[in-house]
């Protein structure tokens, strides 16, 4: 991850995703657009996001998603299980990602990536 600069990882068909790009743009800054389902995060990163957090891996999932129920996943998995899950299908991580040098924050709701930039 480039710890120097705001980065997003962002799906710019998802509304939310959308709404925190541009809550940060109108702050004046630019950040780096990480369009996550192509360029995807590695187990390593994820588990960094994880920790940045503070939260369980499960509270970083789409767990409503189809793919999470397709793939037999729990929410009583491990967060090696889910972590694993997330490295492998993109689509399962909750959106929008924002990260700001040591601090990382989920946009749902948008406003609470203001929290870090």
């Amino acid at each position: 991850m480039d710890m120097s600069a705001v980065v997003i990882w962002h799906n710019p068909r998802c509304s939310k995703s959308r709404a925190a790009l541009a809550l940060i743009e109108g702050r004046g800054i630019t950040p780096v657009v990480r369009r996550y389902l192509e360029d995807a995060p590695s187990l390593d990163e994820l588990r960094a996001l994880r920790d940045m957090l503070g939260v369980g891996a499960v509270a970083m999932m789409r767990t409503g998603d189809k793919a999470f129920r397709d793939l037999g996943l729990s929410k009583t998995d491990s967060d090696a299980v889910l972590l694993a899950a997330m490295a492998d299908h993109p689509a399962l991580i909750e959106r929008p990602v924002v990260l700001n040098g040591d601090r990382a924050a989920l946009g749902r709701p948008p406003e609470r990536v203001l929290d870090i930039v």
